[in-house]
């Protein structure tokens, strides 16, 4: 009994320290995420929360107009999921001919007549109806990906005399061939000696903005992360594209091109657009600055598409989910196997053969054993073993394993746990000495100690 005290302490040891490891694991400060993610939710360094949020009172509009596009450009700029086959080879034809006068619009390798003048805003003006919404579409990411379809539906948003703000380190390729331009990475070379200039990086690049009045308002220079800040965007020759931010050795990290009536934003430096940077007083002004060139009070569109995808796509069955026909065969569908399961298995379902349950010769054998005893006529030995049991009860029950009714003190301690007087507690020990000395044990004694016995664990209930 006392081995078995000694290991329930234990055991309570390796629960509470247990639980202090996990109270100490749970209330830990999780680490800081550093992962690029570019989303308007993420509020970790290098997320866009602060930016998504403060967008209204920078471009001047109501924070209602101020939507997260979560659908790919064409989708939501032309309101149609993939084109038709039927309308295909019409829409290439179209194409064929906006990709021809967007070039004509783009490439000026010598002042344009008045011909070409005059036909140049006879297409922008069929490309601006007045029906079509006028909104800044935005873009931040680490990269830029787009399909056939996105690229022609986002040129023309632009050519209908809207500004799109795209800030990634790499492109798509043919959106940046049909453009003009690329990118590429240039890290400097070292100037810090130690450590620093044995890795061959430098600490930091330092940006410009190449509007003195706007770098005067927004504080002059800002520096950046080298690998924060790797990527330069090269326009072609023939590209007309306005240098509005460079490095100090004058590589262009923020350019506008025209195009038709609007304006194409190009920035090399996305994670200038991110929290850390945003909330930091040195850089902050970056991407405001950038941002500035945006015209305001226009609706923004703020692409979350490149970066969480659809709505609801985590979820394999969301096309199945999206539509009530669909739902509803999926719904039925898992109904009838559960059906087909439950009737297939009731019906080749073994018989279970019936077993009638095992005789119960416990009472069998306490009879027997007791008539053994009641022929002798002695009723000792009954009495010897129902004291037996009543005191093993008071030492598991009071926890005494060593009880000994014949000390004084073990009946004050029997008295005082039990709750009743130290008479009553004298008068069943009395009994039960005088039933141990006794040679003869009658009917009526036994009766009279199995009911002082009954009545004692009574009274300690």
């Amino acid at each position: 009994m006392k081995t078995m005290t000694t290991f329930r302490w234990y055991l309570l040891g390796l629960v509470l320290l247990f639980g202090a490891y996990v109270a100490v694991e749970y209330y830990r400060p999780k680490p800081l995420n550093w992962e690029p993610t570019f989303e308007n939710k993420d509020k970790i360094p290098y997320g866009t929360y602060v930016l998504y949020q403060v967008l209204p009172e920078v471009l001047g509009v109501r924070a209602r107009d101020v939507h997260a596009v979560r659908l790919p450009i064409y989708s939501y700029l032309e309101g149609e999921e993939e084109v038709t086959p039927e309308s295909a080879s019409q829409l290439y034809q179209d194409e064929a001919q906006t990709a021809t006068s967007d070039s004509t619009l783009a490439a000026a390798p010598a002042p344009p007549d008045s011909a070409q003048l005059a036909a140049e805003d006879d297409y922008a003006a069929g490309l601006a109806e007045s029906d079509y919404p006028k909104a800044s579409y935005l873009f931040v990411n680490d990269e830029f990906e787009l399909s056939s379809a996105d690229t022609r539906a986002l040129l023309r948003h632009v050519a209908r005399g809207n500004d799109v703000f795209i800030a990634a380190e790499q492109f798509n390729s043919q959106f940046a061939d049909t453009l003009g331009f690329r990118t590429a990475p240039f890290v400097g070379t070292p100037r810090l000696k130690g450590p620093a200039k044995a890795a061959g990086l430098q600490d930091s690049v330092q940006l410009r903005l190449s509007n003195p009045r706007l770098a005067r308002a927004a504080g002059g220079t800002f520096r950046l992360p080298t690998l924060g800040a790797a990527y330069r965007i090269l326009p072609d020759s023939g590209l007309q594209a306005t240098q509005l931010a460079a490095d100090e050795k004058g590589r262009a990290v923020l350019v506008r091109i025209p195009h038709g009536r609007g304006q194409l934003y190009l920035c090399s430096v996305p994670l200038a657009f991110t929290n850390y940077f945003v909330l930091r007083p040195p850089t902050s002004n970056f991407a405001f600055a950038a941002l500035s060139y945006l015209p305001v009070g226009r609706p923004v569109w703020w692409d979350e598409f490149q970066k969480q995808g659809r709505q609801g796509e985590q979820s394999l069955l969301r096309v199945l989910l999206a539509h009530d026909a669909l739902r509803w065969a999926l719904y039925l569908s898992l109904a009838g196997a559960i059906l087909f399961i439950l009737f297939e298995a009731k019906r080749r379902q073994r018989v279970i053969p019936i077993l009638r349950p095992l005789p119960n010769t416990t009472l069998l054998f306490t009879r027997t054993v007791a008539g053994l005893y009641q022929q002798g006529g002695n009723h000792a030995l009954i009495a010897d073993k129902k004291i037996g049991l009543f005191l093993e009860f008071l030492r598991t029950r009071l926890h005494e394993p060593s009880l000994d009714l014949d000390e004084a003190e073990a009946r004050e301690r029997l008295a005082s746990k039990t709750g009743l007087s130290l008479a009553e507690v004298e008068l069943l020990v009395r009994r039960i000495n005088f039933i141990r000395t006794s040679r003869q044990v009658s009917d009526n004694e036994l009766l009279l100690l199995s009911k002082a016995l009954n009545d004692f664990r009574k009274a300690m209930a």
